[in-house]
């Protein structure tokens, strides 16, 4: 499979599935991670939701007074989540975020985990500059050592092993906190995730 044209048939996936995705996705309870993360980051900070699919945690941030950027890479989900959050939802590709210095907090759930590792460096450099310094990011990844196409979307995997040593090569994130926790949505309590909470040196 050539690497370069899984993005696009990712975002061929979310193009054809967006509303169900949305629906299937928009209850899902990621409270105690949202805790975990603001309890990391200063009061009503600056926060960008990086690949943000239905809107649902943008809402659930926007709601505690939070300020909000938003964006996903699909037009369609964009439009989803601008109508949930009431905001506008940025149409952008993660290799395309180029802010400075500008975010206390990165919001990464279930998302750049469809990147191949060595575009998933480079992201993560990204997401080091845009944030201010000890600004923090929270992302997700499916557990396990997959990396490839998965039901029409590519998906890089980890555990704690293979993340921590991922993390090594990415020195302007400092992982600071690891935990793993069951798929949140209903009939797919089998399914594992693996979630960190890193900060810019």
């Amino acid at each position: 499979m050539n690497k370069a044209a899984e993005p696009d048939e990712t975002l061929q996936y979310y193009a054809e599935n967006a509303q169900a995705f949305a629906e299937g996705t928009i209850s899902a309870d990621m409270s105690d991670a949202r805790r975990l993360f603001l309890h990391a980051i200063p009061e009503k900070a600056h926060i960008l939701d990086f690949g943000c699919g239905s809107g649902r945690d943008t809402k659930a941030f926007l709601d505690l007074g939070y300020q909000m950027d938003a964006c996903d890479g699909s037009a369609e989900l964009c439009q989803i989540a601008s109508e949930v959050t009431g905001i506008r939802v940025k149409q952008m590709l993660f290799q395309q975020l180029n802010e400075v210095a500008i975010y206390d907090g990165i919001w990464a759930c279930a998302s750049i985990l469809h990147l191949p590792k060595d575009e998933l460096r480079t992201v993560f450099e990204k997401i080091a500059t845009a944030l201010k310094d000890h600004g923090v990011l929270y992302t997700s990844f499916k557990y396990g050592p997959f990396e490839g196409m998965r039901g029409g979307r590519f998906f890089t995997d980890f555990t704690e092993d293979s993340l921590r040593a991922f993390f090594e090569t990415v020195p302007a994130l400092q992982v600071f906190q690891m935990w793993i926790t069951d798929d949140v949505r209903a009939g797919r309590e089998e399914e594992r995730w693996i979630n960190i909470l890193a900060r810019k040196n």
